[in-house]
């Protein structure tokens, strides 16, 4: 097949370890033992081979280690990784490479082997710049820790740094989320991704703070709206964009693996706890592909593609669903627009700051229409 009509891949590859559970994490990862780890890597090199023939139709745009915590591998076992990835894949050369990391979990060895992998954007799990919350989260680490680990990676050359931020945490202020929000802007990394916590069944905060005794610690629906408002401003201060609902960027520097799961770029998932998206089929570890309707394919451009400021694009959907955006959604498009939560921007639709308040609420509007 010429190289040419080779289609667009994402890589996601699932690392399902980590040291300790969080008190609000609801994700598949778990401590681990060294032999757990070296027996989980064979597993997942072998099954990355298998893709073989697979590899053959697609180019590699952009490739995600997520967890968990990849950062907990050794750094022998990252490079065993991606020699099976790139066995197998065909790598596009300025593909966006991004490893998710911890801190207190990474060694300058560790880092060294991240980029002679080829590994060029990091991702690391802060959540907050207060050791108080961080201790009430269940966190590992400390906020020195986190600055030593941003400060190394800057020595080792990574010029492409996401910080992953939690607002709403129990005992949280407006003031408190402001300051930290402010302590890492001034350290410049070039992608900040700022989510509100929530809380989800099954963990020890939903024990707590869910339906038990805590609750009240969690702050209230409005002052969880201002923290969010807050730091579309803060950050606009520091020269980041806002260009999805919970993530901020330096000009050039948004997220190309996430954004291509908002444009429903085709995914392989490969590791426990993965999903992918093929041909149109979509699936779980473990499970069969299960074919995507017309409108459910269609409902998923909706829903994901309102995720990112700037919209869904009405050519773009009529030049991929063959039909046209106002014949399949019109009514709720002028509901919504009536309501000031949608509006037109050329050949975009996309959620006002109104509507981003209620995006859940939105995105609803156009399943089984």
């Amino acid at each position: 097949m010429a190289e040419a009509n080779k289609k667009e891949l994402e890589l996601y590859i699932h690392i399902p370890f980590c040291i300790k559970k969080c008190q609000y994490c609801d994700f598949l990862s778990a401590p681990s033992s060294k032999e757990e780890r070296q027996e989980y890597m064979t597993s997942l090199c072998r099954q990355i081979r298998s893709y073989g023939e697979l590899a053959k139709a697609y180019h590699v745009i952009s490739i995600f280690v997520g967890g968990g915590t990849p950062s907990i591998l050794e750094a022998v076992q990252i490079q065993r990784l991606f020699e099976a990835v790139r066995d197998t894949f065909r790598i596009d050369p300025g593909a966006e490479i991004t490893i998710e990391v911890n801190p207190g979990t990474v060694t300058e060895e560790k880092l060294t082997a991240f980029r002679s992998a080829g590994i060029n954007r990091m991702s690391i799990g802060l959540q907050s710049a207060k050791d108080e919350e961080l201790k009430r989260l269940g966190r590992i680490h400390t906020y020195g820790e986190f600055l030593d680990t941003y400060r190394m990676a800057r020595e080792k050359g990574f010029r492409n740094i996401n910080v992953d931020l939690m607002s709403a945490i129990p005992g949280q202020t407006e003031a408190g989320w402001e300051e930290t929000l402010r302590r890492v802007a001034e350290l410049g990394p070039e992608h900040i991704s700022a989510y509100s916590l929530i809380i989800e069944e099954g963990t020890p905060f939903y024990e707590k703070y869910g339906k038990g005794p805590c609750a009240g610690e969690l702050p209230g629906e409005e002052e969880e709206r201002r923290m969010y408002q807050s730091t579309k401003r803060i950050l606009d201060e520091y020269g980041y964009g806002r260009y999805e609902i919970s993530n901020y960027a330096f000009p050039g520097y948004e997220c190309r693996h996430n954004l291509g799961y908002w444009n429903r770029t085709e995914y392989l998932g490969i590791g426990t706890g993965a999903s992918s998206l093929l041909d149109n089929r979509r699936w779980d570890y473990g499970e069969e592909p299960a074919k995507l309707s017309l409108q459910e394919q269609m409902e998923e451009y909706m829903f994901l593609g309102l995720r990112k400021m700037e919209g869904v694009s009405r050519a773009k959907f009529e030049k991929t669903f063959g039909r046209g955006m106002d014949e399949v959604y019109g009514k709720v498009l002028r509901k919504m627009c009536g309501l000031g939560l949608l509006e037109e921007a050329g050949d975009f639709i996309r959620l006002t700051e109104r509507g981003i308040d209620v995006s859940n609420a939105v995105m609803c509007e156009f399943l089984h229409c």
